[in-house]
């Protein structure tokens, strides 16, 4: 375990990790990077505000959050958020009957 082969950089495992890595599509296109660097600097100048409510958005993950958004509302490339599966899915299993029979 502590051996010559601990820190080999040549090992097979090594080297299909390392060309995965070179061969892996990107998660996120030119409109979303564009899209979120646009809202960080709306965040930094003090000017970007959220949807709903209109307050100031003072949070570098709420600003990076409404930057995907646009992006996804625009047809960018972005993974989908990460509450989505989660607040479908438990709708449909929170449903209870209101008779009591």
């Amino acid at each position: 375990m502590f051996g010559p082969k601990a820190h080999d950089d040549h090992s097979p495992t090594r080297r299909l990790v390392e060309a995965l890595k070179e061969t892996q599509m990107a998660k996120y296109g030119e409109k979303a990077k564009e899209k979120v660097g646009a809202a960080l600097h709306e965040e930094k100048r003090g000017t970007l505000k959220s949807g709903r409510s209109g307050k100031k958005v003072t949070s570098r993950k709420q600003a990076i959050a409404i930057g995907l958004s646009q992006a996804r509302k625009e047809g960018g490339k972005a993974p989908k958020a990460a509450g989505a599966s989660r607040r479908s899915g438990a709708r449909s299993g929170t449903h209870r009957s209101t008779s009591h029979e």
